[in-house]
């Protein structure tokens, strides 16, 4: 049976005891009040013949509704049956409702015989075949023929015996006719063959409503007692309606009357079961088998009774006693091949299990209660390597692990305590020794078990499982460890750090996470090769681990980030804890910055690692991200080197964050404004460009220099994407106010920052150029990009073909950052560009360092040999100014000449056309200058955003002082507002710049 089907019947008969025990309460007080009754004499002798009648007809009628109803609302293979039972009792109503029309209304004898006779026979017919109707089905004709050979042992022998001691008499004696002797005859055998069938089908009833079928044949049984007594001489003489004989026959019908309804159940509940006992085999219990000889006995009792009463044996008792014996000769030679086939299919059942356990690659082990082995399938050879026959005898505790064995111990006291019925088998899985001939040369398997009961002891189904449990540990090793260096990945590395926290040394605060990163891999790849890359980080990590103790873990996070936790001994105070910490911090940075030979060359990097320390209460995320910004302070701070985490770390953290923030918000509601710087001919002080600015205007309407906010967006997760809107609004700002200066007959070209990695990665930047030229009518030698943040990795032909698209276009490209490096002079070798933008490094440091004007001017005579002009970015001082100017520099721009400014100043300025030149003498050139001869739609230059502090210009020549006065204004180096209208900076504090950029980000 199920789970449910288990469960569920139990759970509804105890959820509802009143609606059971209610029902029978009311059948007790019932049949008892009757009984009463017919003790007492009902008080008259009329309402004793009502009672005695009428009462006994109207529980015969209640019944036979009853039987009725729950036929007709039940649709199963039981409904003939109580049909049956339906008109059985209705006979019987019938019956007493005759007898009392003659005994009350007619207040006559009832005649004998009478049609109350009639109804009275026919009670029988219907009861016995509702009784087969209720009986198990046999599945073969031998069991049929044994039901049959069962109903005629149990009659044959009662009626030798009612024969013998009263029907004999009955038959033989006088009486007034046929039929009064046939219907005394009538009554008796018709009860023995009911009695034969209750009692027969009481060992082969239905398994489907017991109780109700139990119940129909006790009301059955009660009222065949009562017909038995009634045809006795010792109570049929004296008979009268309504004595206590009465309520035996009352009792029977109001049973039959409760009988369906007692413990009714499920529709499909009672399906199942009887789809259970239909495959059953006719299995009869003890009391069933000894049927045929109790039945024997009672044959020979009524020849016994005979022969010492010195009676003649009738012939109706030798005939039936004959047909009795008969009987049971074939039935037990019926009986005799039934077991002769059953012991043969048993057999074969055997043999065939047999085969099926030793064939079995599982190994199959009995164990008795003590744990002693009683029982070991053949293949055990195969999988343990010891033979089945050594081990029988041999203790189970003896074959498991001994780190296994309390385990298994513990879960087979479990299982044994539970409920058979709840939990019917256990899994256990533990290690078993194996023989020395087992492939694993005799060591320890992993074996799986099935466990099941068996007679008090266990039934062990072993398999082995050794290869899926080595598979396991391989997929597990594979998921927490790095393939490449096998170390710890950052999964494990997490787990065992909150492990380091969670465990007895959680506040020592000696416990440590070590962040690792190797400076300088990039370039081993990009030089030496990736394999060789693979290589360096092998012997990186060899080097990380043995640098560690025994105890602490080194992991890799991931390219070339590496990762240790070094456990704290709490035993030294906090000082030494942390001075010991920073000692294998330095001693692991020297073992990984020493050179590695790889791919037969020597390739060197270095180590920048951050330190943090366990605290009390900290979590494992928050430790390794605290180590995590420590690792990137050390390599802000010029890598190879280790630097401990502070608090302020994580405070610079949020307050780039916030940055992040506000830079976004600014961007969302146009908060950005532009501003424009002069570039000027340092030939004639002729204005040849000017270079676009971007500047945040809060919400007070001060503009401040976007330094850090624009620094901002290029670091943390989104900076692409905020790159490129502030880079995009940039351009296109630029381009609508140059368009506007263009119409109004100002034709001074503008310059934009463009990043040559986002020139590279959008193939569509060049056509985008070219539809805001389109949209804007401006002509595209009024644009000039500076080509800035050249990466020696951006591929060169790609870059190339991109701006020779820009140049085909008509726009000029600007070379940004020359002679900062050896990218510059790499992409002065293959680009094709127009200008050349001084890296501010030369600008600053020109007028003090002799060597370092030999190296400017070297660099402008190679571009002035090729044709390209040159501009120099950050001039703040007259002799920085003269200097270059005397080197052979076109232009120049910065605070010697003047600010970013506005669009009205701007075009006040581009309105005088020319600003001085400090050194270049009283007059200054009117006319076109250099750029203006080259480009007829006007002048040429290039743009570089100034560094924070630099936004205070000069006073130019022709500019008045209040123009000057409302130009931006800083309020000290380190802060980006704007001064008060009024204010007048002094020359000292224009020339002390800050020398931080601020750089524009990408287009």
């Amino acid at each position: 049976m199920s789970l449910s089907g288990a469960v569920l019947p139990g759970q509804s008969s105890s959820a509802e005891p009143g609606r059971s025990v209610l029902p029978l309460l009311c059948l007790v007080v019932c049949c008892g009040g009757y009984a009463l009754g017919a003790a007492l004499g009902w008080g008259s002798r009329t309402f004793a013949l009502v009672m005695g009648d009428f009462g006994l007809s109207a529980a015969a009628l209640a019944a036979a509704v009853s039987c009725l109803c729950y036929a007709r609302r039940r649709s199963r293979r039981l409904r003939p049956a109580w049909l049956l039972f339906a008109v059985s009792s209705a006979m019987a109503g019938a019956g007493n409702a005759v007898w009392g029309w003659y005994e009350v209304v007619l207040g006559e004898p009832v005649p004998a015989p009478s049609s109350a006779d009639f109804f009275f026979l026919l009670f029988a017919p219907p009861a016995i075949v509702g009784l087969l109707v209720l009986a198990k089905r046999p599945d073969s004709r031998a069991g049929w023929v044994c039901l049959g050979l069962d109903s005629w042992l149990i009659g044959g022998s009662l009626l030798t015996l009612s024969w013998s001691l009263a029907l004999a008499h009955t038959a033989h004696g006088e009486n007034d006719s046929v039929a009064r002797a046939a219907l005394a005859l009538a009554y008796p055998l018709l009860d023995i063959a009911l009695v034969s069938m209750v009692l027969a089908l009481h060992f082969r009833r239905s398994s489907a409503n017991r109780s109700a079928i139990n119940t129909a044949i006790a009301a059955l049984a009660l009222t065949v007692l009562c017909d038995a007594l009634f045809t006795s001489p010792l109570f049929h003489d004296g008979y009268r309606s309504g004595q206590l004989l009465d309520a035996g026959w009352f009792a029977g019908s109001v049973l039959l009357a409760y009988a369906p309804w007692v413990g009714r159940r499920d529709t499909g509940d009672w399906e199942r079961a009887e789809r259970r006992s239909g495959r059953a085999a006719a299995a009869p219990g003890s009391l069933a088998a000894l049927t045929p000889y109790l039945a024997a006995g009672v044959c020979t009792l009524g020849i016994l009774y005979n022969v010492l009463d010195g009676r003649h044996v009738d012939r109706i008792v030798i005939t039936t006693s004959c047909t009795v014996v008969l009987a049971l000769v074939v039935r037990q030679g019926i009986m005799l091949v039934d077991n002769i086939r059953l012991t043969q299919e048993l057999a074969h059942k055997e043999n065939h299990f047999r085969s099926l356990v030793q064939g079995s690659s599982d190994v199959i082990m009995i164990a008795a209660p003590s744990g002693v082995l009683r029982y070991v399938s053949p293949a055990a050879a195969g999988v343990y390597g010891v033979e089945a026959e050594e081990l029988v005898g041999s203790p189970l505790a003896d074959l498991i692990h001994p780190d296994d064995l309390g385990g298994v111990v513990h879960e087979v006291r479990r299982f044994l305590a539970a409920p058979p019925e709840k939990e019917s088998t256990t899994r256990i899985e533990c290690r078993f020794r194996a023989g020395d001939k087992h492939r694993s040369g005799g060591g320890w398997l992993n074996v799986e078990s099935t466990v099941n009961r068996h007679h008090g002891g266990l039934i062990f189904n072993s398999r082995d499982v050794t290869e899926r449990v080595r598979l396991q540990a391989q997929l597990r090793h594979s998921a927490e460890h790095d393939p490449l260096t096998d170390l710890p990945n950052r999964a494990l590395f997490t787990e065992r750090v909150r492990l380091a926290l969670s465990g007895r040394r959680s506040g020592d605060p000696g416990t440590a996470v070590l962040f690792v990163d190797l400076d300088g891999f990039k370039a081993v790849n990009d030089t030496i090769g990736h394999q060789a890359g693979d290589e360096l980080l092998v012997h990186a990590a060899r080097r990380l681990r043995e640098s560690v103790r025994a105890g602490d873990t080194a992991a890799r996070l991931g390219g070339d980030e590496f990762a240790a936790l070094i456990l704290g001994d709490g035993g030294q105070d906090e000082t030494s804890r942390e001075y010991r910490i920073l000692e294998i911090a330095d001693r692991l940075r020297s073992a990984l910055s020493q050179p590695y030979r790889v791919s037969g060359a020597e390739a060197r990097v270095a180590a920048s690692i951050g330190v943090a320390f366990a605290e009390p209460g900290i979590g494992p995320a928050e430790l390794m991200r605290n180590a995590d910004l420590a690792m990137y302070r050390a390599k802000a701070a010029g890598k190879d080197r280790v630097e401990l985490y502070t608090p302020q770390m994580q405070a610079d953290v949020v307050h780039r964050v916030e940055v992040a923030g506000r830079l976004r918000a600014a961007l969302e509601d146009g908060e950005f404004t532009l501003l424009h710087q002069p570039v000027v001919a340092l030939a004639s002080g002729r204005i040849a460009a000017v270079s676009a600015q971007a500047r945040w205007r809060s919400a007070q309407g001060i503009l401040f220099t976007p330094a850090e906010v624009l620094r901002a967006s290029q670091q943390g997760r989104g900076r692409s994407a905020r790159t490129a809107q502030l880079g995009g609004w940039l351009l296109e700002a630029a381009v609508r106010h140059a368009a506007e200066r263009h119409r109004d007959g100002l034709q001074a070209p503008v310059g934009v920052r463009l990043a040559a990695r986002r020139l590279v990665e959008h193939s569509t930047a060049p056509r985008a150029v070219e539809g805001l030229l389109t949209r804007y009518d401006l002509p595209p030698a009024a644009l000039v990009l500076e080509l800035s943040d050249l990466d020696p990795q951006l591929p060169p032909e790609q870059l190339e073909h991109r701006l020779a698209e820009l140049r085909g276009l008509g726009v000029r490209v600007a070379l940004d950052g020359f002679g900062g490096g050896t990218a510059g002079m790499r992409a002065l070798c293959r680009l094709p560009v127009d200008f050349l933008r001084l890296h501010r490094s030369l600008v600053e440091e020109v007028v003090e360092s002799e060597r370092l004007q030999k190296i400017t001017g070297g660099l402008l005579r190679v571009a002035a040999e090729l044709g390209v002009e040159s501009v120099a970015d950050g001039l703040e001082l007259p002799e920085q100014v003269v200097a270059l100017r005397s080197m052979g520099c076109t232009y120049g721009q910065g605070m010697a000449f003047a600010g970013p400014l506005d669009d009205q100043r701007l075009r006040g300025v581009l309105t005088r056309a020319a600003l001085p030149v400090p050194g270049a003498g009283a007059a200054v050139l009117s006319g076109g200058g250099v750029l203006a001869s080259r480009a007829p739609e006007g002048g040429d230059g290039s743009l570089r955003p100034v560094p924070e502090g630099d936004e205070r210009p000069l006073r130019p020549s022709g500019v008045s002082a209040a123009e000057t006065a409302a130009m931006p204004q800083p309020r000290s180096p380190g802060e980006s507002a704007v001064e008060p209208a009024g204010h007048s900076p002094s020359r000292s504090q224009s020339s002390s710049c800050s020398n931080n950029e601020t750089r524009v980000p990408p287009t």
